[in-house]
């Protein structure tokens, strides 16, 4: 498993998750993607919705 900060989380798959509403999500990848911002459209996996929000000090110091 591997954490990004603000990014996913990456399991081995495959992957059976039970969800807060209890219907379950199921992926046979080989490494999956979990969204831990919540910003994803296909949550609980990760769509990289994360990465349109995020700017660095070297992003905002160009404009």
């Amino acid at each position: 498993m591997a954490l990004e900060h603000g990014g996913p989380v990456l399991v081995e798959g495959p992957v059976e998750i039970t969800l807060d509403d209890g219907t379950t999500a199921r992926s046979d990848r080989f490494m999956v993607a979990l969204c831990t911002c919540r910003r994803s459209r296909t949550y609980p996996w990760c769509d990289t919705s994360h990465r349109a929000r995020q700017r660095t000090a070297e992003d905002r110091n160009e404009r």
